[in-house]
């Protein structure tokens, strides 16, 4: 019989098959598990920004926070320019190998390619426990994001 550990080593492999070889660079294990967090708790805030057209409307407005880019999109097409405008924005981004976890983490039953974690929130107001540790754990993803950008490249 097959245990639950090998289940999920062989689900996990299948995922990174699927992933497109643009998705660089791609979040490890630890660093996965941090950023979903990080969108679900900016998804209970209202801190998200869900699907390529907000994305890119957001990040072209100049407005800071961290892209989340699905890395089994297919056509690839949809999604190329995202980084791009991230680079220009000065925006981090990071490939995570599913859409389907991005769609966990952002409290949504329908798979998405990308979400932006934005920095500030638009207009809710939050209390101040909830938005210091949610700007904590943001802060480490951002710069474990930044360095493994600056290491990939």
């Amino acid at each position: 019989m097959v245990s639950d550990d090998e289940n999920e080593e062989k689900k996990e492999k299948r995922r990174l098959l699927t992933v497109s070889p643009i998705a660089k660079p791609l979040a490890g294990k630890k660093l996965r598990k941090r950023t979903l967090k990080v969108i679900r708790l900016a998804s209970e805030m209202k801190q998200l920004k869900r699907g390529v057209k907000e994305v890119v409307k957001f990040v072209r407005r100049g407005k800071k926070g961290l892209c989340v880019i699905a890395g089994d999109i297919s056509p690839i097409d949809v999604i190329t320019h995202v980084p791009v405008l991230c680079e220009e924005a000065d925006t981090p981004y990071i490939y995570v190998p599913s859409k389907e976890d991005l769609a966990g983490a952002s409290i949504t039953k329908r798979p998405t390619c990308c979400v932006l974690v934005m920095s500030e929130p638009l207009k809710k107001e939050v209390k101040e426990e909830e938005k210091a540790k949610f700007i904590e754990d943001f802060d480490k993803v951002v710069k474990e994001v930044r360095e493994l950008t600056a290491s990939h490249f």
